[in-house]
């Protein structure tokens, strides 16, 4: 079975973090591929040894991607 999850990617330093915001599960790389493949792998790492009633406590509701306009002084 597949689910699809949100991966946000961000530079930070010398490398990179990715974020699932639906499980806040986080991982990182040198690259922006390595650091999805690294969430990934953390991913399928949480859903093999979490129990049922943590999977369902962290999916929790839908998540909402989208953008913020905001003034800056």
């Amino acid at each position: 079975m597949n689910k699809r999850l949100t991966a946000v990617i961000q530079r930070e330093n010398d490398g990179f973090v990715a974020l699932c915001p639906e499980l806040d599960i986080a991982s990182q790389g040198d690259s922006i591929q390595t650091a999805r493949d690294n969430l990934r792998e953390a991913l399928e790492l949480f859903f093999e040894c979490a129990s049922p009633d943590e999977i369902s406590d962290r999916l929790g509701e839908d998540v909402f991607v989208t953008h913020v306009e905001v003034s800056i002084a």
